[in-house]
């Protein structure tokens, strides 16, 4: 692939490639199943962030409100490795269904849910199947798409990406209001059942070579403990464990001696899950530390703001949803016009660095926030924040997928999306905390004394609005205090983020699509 190797230093090695012209009559069919799948995946990203102030109050179960989340985000992130590397040894199409039907089969057990424990269940299911949906419409695109070309695609999914997270919140807040949460999870079932006939009917994906597979199996294993030990530590340290407890030491000492381990596993394995090579290349390094950055400031920003708003500026569920499509809206617009700017230029390196430094500016601006700050204000903030996220986010994965061969493709995509992962697991477990035992801590101080029988995890926008002035107000200024003061502190990344973009090797756009010399088939 033109540009597609190391620039200096050590090469990445790859099997010998030929280049294929891609027939462009196939694109729109093969997008029309890409697509739908990836709205399925990236609705429910969000669609529960308006619907979770009473998802908690109905289920009694404020104090497991992070792991609504985090379930799903730690369950994707374990798998997305292992569909990237097993889409490159056995294709993706197949995968791609498979992925859907696990997701599909979480809807349901979620839908079904009458207790926290089995909603988290419902989403974890789902985040298993979720994993491999963005990674391997990514992988796709790549398969077919010159890198040159590919900025216009990666727009048209950042758009779908944009579209579905606007009607995510808005959604989740109306089938709140209207008839019931669960529709979040029964709304999946028919849109899942059109992506899988889409996918059945539509794609047509070069085959992998029939070789016998290598299962990285340890790999696969110490991954996962490290990626559960930190996301675990990250969400338990300081709320319902003391930082210097056994169960937080034990999870730090569980999440080195994996992570140890991985690596171990990684140099000496024949197809390795996560290919160290890759990280010697500056490019792919580069992007990839970035993207997890950027995670961690966007899923640990957007996914407590609806419920911001409903118990502090006293929104319904449908208006927090609505609120958040200013947010949205700059994400869409700088998602488009970067991708079309980069296909017509071939310029790409300042694109990223622009949209960390804007997204640091709306941090800071955003925790300034306080009881009696206008919407419109912040609207406005909100836009800046989704404009920084737009510029950068799909360019970050077009650098990373210009900067390995062919044939590790998939590897190298479900890498840099791992890595985000974890960003938007720590961001969301992070911040999930902080606020959470900020919230109790304030809750406590701040409520009147003829309050006590108030249940804090039972809390809902609803019975809020049944309260007295006095509760109210003391309510509304703790959830102030407990969440803005955390977005200042999200700044310093964004900042040493951008330093290290600057450092980005422009490295030429490939013009032409070059695969490993596979016979194109349906599967």
């Amino acid at each position: 692939m033109a540009g597609g190797g190391v620039s200096t230093g050590t090469q990445v090695q790859a099997r010998p490639e030929t280049t294929r012209s891609v027939r462009r009559p196939r694109i729109p069919l093969l997008f029309a199943g890409l697509m739908v799948g990836l709205f399925l995946s990236e609705l429910n990203e969000t669609i529960f962030s308006t619907a979770m102030p009473t998802v908690v109050g109905e289920l009694n179960g404020l104090d497991h409100m992070l792991w609504v989340s985090t379930a799903y985000i730690l369950a994707a992130t374990i798998t997305m490795p292992i569909y990237g590397k097993l889409s490159d040894l056995i294709g993706r199409k197949r995968l791609f269904i498979a992925a859907l039907v696990i997701f599909l089969v979480g809807s349901v057990i979620g839908g079904l849910a009458t207790s926290m424990p089995v909603l988290i269940t419902g989403r974890a299911v789902q985040g298993l199947g979720g994993g491999g949906l963005l990674i391997l419409v990514q992988a796709i695109v790549a398969d077919v798409i010159p890198a040159r070309e590919r900025p216009r695609y990666l727009s048209i999914i950042g758009a779908v990406f944009a579209l579905s997270a606007i009607l995510g919140p808005v959604l989740g807040g109306w089938f709140t209001e209207s008839v019931s949460w669960r529709w979040a999870f029964w709304f999946n079932l028919p849109l899942g059942v059109i992506a899988i006939g889409c996918a059945a009917a539509l794609l047509r994906l070069p085959k992998a070579d029939t070789a016998p597979i290598k299962i990285d199996t340890w790999g696969i294993i110490t991954m996962a403990l490290a990626v559960t030990s930190v996301v675990l530590l990250a969400s338990w340290a300081g709320v319902q464990y003391a930082w210097s407890s056994p169960v937080i030491i034990g999870l730090a000492v569980s999440f080195v001696v994996a992570a140890v381990a991985f690596v171990v596993v990684e140099r000496r394995v024949a197809e390795p899950l996560i290919p160290l090579r890759l990280f010697r290349n500056r490019n792919f390094t580069l992007a990839t530390i970035a993207g997890l950055v950027m995670a961690v400031a966007m899923f640990g920003t957007i996914g407590y703001l609806p419920t911001y708003l409903q118990m502090v500026a006293g929104l319904s569920a449908t208006g927090s949803g609505l609120m958040m499509l200013t947010l949205i809206g700059g994400l869409g617009l700088t998602t488009v016009l970067s991708g079309q700017l980069v296909s017509r230029t071939g310029r790409y390196r300042w694109l990223p660095v622009v949209g960390s430094v804007a997204v640091a500016v709306a941090l800071a601006l955003l925790s300034t926030l306080d009881v009696d700050t206008d919407l419109a204000v912040t609207g406005v903030y909100l836009t800046l924040f989704g404009a920084g996220i737009g510029c950068a986010l799909q360019i970050l994965l077009l650098i990373v997928q210009n900067a390995v061969p062919a044939d590790q493709l998939g590897t190298a995509t479900a890498a840099n999306n791992f890595f985000r992962e974890i960003g938007v697991s720590l961001g969301s477990a992070i911040v999930g905390t902080i606020f959470t035992s900020q919230l109790v801590t304030l809750l406590r101080e701040r409520l009147p004394a003829d309050s006590t029988g108030l249940d804090i995890n039972a809390l809902t926008p609803e019975r809020l609005r049944g309260l007295g002035e006095p509760i109210q107000s003391a309510i509304a200024s703790s959830y102030n205090a407990a969440l803005t003061p955390v977005f200042l502190l999200l700044v310093p990344l964004l900042i040493l983020s951008a330093v290290g973009l600057a450092l980005i090797r422009p490295v030429p756009l490939a013009t032409e699509v070059a695969q490993p010399d596979l016979v194109e088939v349906s599967e």
